[in-house]
């Protein structure tokens, strides 16, 4: 297990993108407007809670299943391809119900950690070491509260078309991350 400062940063980036809180701020926003408060502390704790525990028996469950983690690598890649798509497209692929509780559910989950967050996880599991994918869950955690904490500010300085611009931008980026993971898992399919 080697601690990697540049693991760190490429993992952050790669959760960073998918988790997408930036562009989860209308959500964030709306709900604290129906419901009035938003508990930032306990949707990030139970968040990262479930990604590092996902992170441990995540692949036990995928051998329980018969699937191995390459196999499930190249599937999340495909999951963040059109998770990418919808960021830069601005389209929505996948249809959620609408929130009516905030805090652990939908903020935790599924708008923290939920399908395209877990397949992530897995997905660099196959690629990085967990010291450093710990390390950019904690990070990401910090953010999302952070974020959380600030959403209504953080909407008012940047105004829609910034939080547009930063979708997109973090869009292409998740989309060359997509498509490095399918190059880097699928050769090991046939081998």
């Amino acid at each position: 297990m080697a601690f990697d400062w540049k693991e760190v940063f490429t993992v952050s980036m790669v959760l960073f993108a998918v988790i997408d809180i930036m562009g989860s701020i209308p959500i964030i926003v709306d709900l604290r407007t129906k419901l009035g408060h938003i508990q930032s502390e306990k949707a990030s704790i139970v968040a990262m809670v479930i990604m590092i525990a996902f992170l441990f028996v995540g692949e036990e469950i995928l051998k329980l299943i018969g699937i191995d983690a390459n196999s499930f690598a190249v599937a999340g890649s495909f999951v963040l391809f059109f998770l990418a798509l919808e960021m830069i497209l601005g389209i929505r692929l996948y249809k959620d119900e609408n929130p009516s509780t905030a805090s652990i559910v939908p903020i935790a989950f599924p708008l923290i950690a939920g399908a395209g967050t877990m397949t992530t996880i897995l997905s660099l599991r196959a690629e990085y070491e967990k010291i450093n994918i710990i390390t950019a869950i904690v990070i990401n955690v910090i953010v999302v509260y952070a974020v959380l904490k600030s959403s209504a500010k953080i909407e008012k300085f940047l105004g829609v078309n910034g939080l547009g611009v930063i979708r997109k931008v973090f869009g292409v980026v998740l989309l060359a991350i997509a498509v490095k993971l399918f190059a880097a898992n699928v050769k090991q399919l046939f081998l």
